[in-house]
């Protein structure tokens, strides 16, 4: 089972003289986690290095940022994938002290600011999701309405034109039930517009 986390963790560590900052936090995407590294660039500007790894399915990616290769963003995506964790971004911003670390060095501090981060964390579990849209009559929008809050469903949109469209993801455990209530509920006067299965939430019930 994969694991995100509820709230970001931090730590700080201070070898050889160099200071480094690590934060650990979910993130929906790749847009997001480089919304937040862009962030803590400009909340350190005198920082020698902001390096990160995204591990997210298909979008993961590590970077060095200028450190050597290999030394920084892969030890860090590394850390990750052992915790098993999925949506979350590791930063570690680092200042120089004046005294070089080596790659041996820089490896074992950028992996122990991302493992001291994440010690006693508090994890969640990502739980598949499924997201779908439906096509129901005006009078009828109640009663999906209805349908939706009675289960584990998110609301993600609902727009108006002809016919109401609802965007809504549910657990993947629970999408034949949801599927059926609706067109119960509806009495067969539901279309279905798309489907798709390669979402996934954290415990929380966050769509991402």
């Amino acid at each position: 089972m994969a694991f995100t986390l509820s709230a970001p963790v931090h730590s700080e560590l201070i070898i050889k003289k160099s200071r480094f900052i690590g934060c650990v936090q979910s993130v929906a995407d790749r847009t997001a986690a480089l919304a937040a590294v862009a962030a803590l660039r400009a909340a350190h500007p005198g920082a020698a290095h902001v390096c990160w790894a995204l591990m997210a399915g298909g979008q993961s990616a590590a970077h060095d940022d200028g450190e050597p290769g290999g030394t920084a963003g892969r030890p860090m995506l590394e850390v990750l994938r052992h915790q098993q964790l999925e949506g979350v971004l590791a930063t570690v911003v680092r200042y120089f002290g004046g005294v070089k670390l080596g790659a041996g060095g820089l490896v074992r501090a950028y992996t122990d600011a991302v493992a001291q981060a994440l010690i006693n964390a508090p994890l969640v579990p990502r739980i598949a999701r499924s997201t779908l849209v439906c096509e129901v009559p005006y009078p009828l929008e109640g009663a999906v309405r209805r349908e939706l809050g009675a289960c584990e469903a998110t609301l993600e949109s609902v727009s108006h034109a002809d016919l109401v469209l609802f965007c809504f993801n549910v657990p993947q455990s629970q999408l034949a039930d949801v599927r059926q209530r609706i067109q119960n509920a509806t009495q067969g006067r539901v279309s279905w517009k798309e489907f798709s299965t390669g979402g996934s939430s954290d415990g929380l019930n966050v769509s991402t």
